[in-house]
């Protein structure tokens, strides 16, 4: 049994963010099932949308028929509870949370209590909840969602050949993210600035154009902390560009203040990369002991003393590789994912339809 399915999109459904990303891997693998996936993009900027995103987004919805099941990607729904109580009787509400809103680093305590009180408003008239991490459904519980109403679905990775490595006594060393504050590059040039003395290169690949102001500001640490030439931000890369950097590193660092999930944690597995990162959120769940090092999020002194391990522990940097291929033959695939998604939207459709 399939049904016809409304997904709700923050933006472009191209766009090269885990969430995104995910967001089109899910709408492939159901469509693979022959199910009817119909995407409407109810606009860029959220969670903080213009006035015009806003209205934008309420007609959109207005135009959804009747008793349709609908996903929204939680960036938007979590934000528009008003619009999403409006249509409660209409619609078939699904949200599909990435990580909780409040939890993103950059923002004030005001905004953290707005968020959280938006998006538990929202949650509370959903029909199923979709998240992407054990860790994210725990982090839910603050929210007062009922545990019967939450999914684990997990990204998953594409199979990938094992990382051939820099090949250089100065250590290529790989972070693969967005230019944001939560993402802790600022932290990690910090970090890596004391241990000059060492021989590595940092190459980040990322949009620098999401958070331009996050984005002027780590190249500016780069330049404040001397490490001009040692850091180098390649920006958004994607294809043979992105396979390249992935085959030519070392090792994989993110020193990340949350993730919901870390799709570039796991790909980084998937290559059998050793893994720099941190204890927040789900990264736990993603990246085991024994693939490299998990410290504190915005430790300093942990970080900077596990890079140093990683770069002076050449055989401690072997065995993180060893568990780090260990590791990749557990990660969940994209089809494992939609087949998991297909079955629980089937059965929020049918409790929404009193028929379980």
């Amino acid at each position: 049994m399939s049904l016809a399915l409304h997904v709700l999109v923050p933006g472009d459904l191209a766009t090269r963010t885990g969430g995104f990303i995910y967001d089109r891997r899910m709408v492939e693998g159901l469509r693979g099932r022959s199910w009817a996936v119909h995407v409407h993009d109810v606009g860029a900027g959220f969670p903080a949308p213009s006035a015009a995103v806003r209205a934008h987004a309420a007609q959109a919805i207005d135009a959804l028929p009747d008793n349709a099941l609908v996903v929204a990607d939680g960036l938007a729904f979590g934000v528009l509870p008003d619009v999403v109580e409006a249509h409660a009787r209409r619609l078939r509400w699904v949200a599909l949370v990435h990580h909780p809103l409040a939890l993103e680093s950059g923002i004030d305590a005001d905004r953290q209590r707005a968020l959280f009180d938006s998006e538990q408003r929202a949650l509370a008239l959903a029909r199923g909840v979709i998240v992407t991490s054990p860790s994210t459904a725990r982090a839910l519980a603050a929210y007062a969602v009922p545990a019967s109403r939450i999914v684990v679905v997990e990204p998953g990775t594409d199979a990938a050949p094992l990382a051939t490595g820099s090949g250089s006594a100065a250590l290529a060393l790989l972070c693969v993210a967005t230019l944001t504050p939560r993402k802790g590059h600022a932290l990690l040039l910090e970090a890596l600035a004391a241990l000059g003395d060492r021989a590595w290169t940092l190459h980040c690949a990322g949009s620098t154009t999401m958070d331009p102001a996050c984005a002027a500001a780590v190249a500016d640490a780069a330049r404040r902390h001397g490490l001009q030439g040692r850091v180098v931000l390649h920006g958004e890369l994607e294809g043979a560009a992105l396979e390249a950097l992935y085959a030519g590193a070392d090792a994989f660092v993110l020193p990340s203040f949350h993730e919901g999930y870390g799709m570039a944690l796991a790909e980084a597995l998937a290559r059998g990369l050793p893994v720099i990162s941190t204890l927040a959120g789900a990264i736990p769940d993603t990246v085991p002991a024994e693939a490299g090092a998990l410290v504190p999020p915005g430790d300093m002194p942990a970080l900077r003393a596990a890079l140093q391990r990683l770069l002076d522990d050449a055989p401690w940097r072997a065995q993180a590789a060893d568990g780090a291929r260990v590791a990749r033959e557990r990660l969940p695939t994209w089809d494992d994912g939609a087949e998991r998604l297909a079955g629980a939207l089937l059965q929020i459709a049918d409790v929404a339809a009193g028929r379980a």
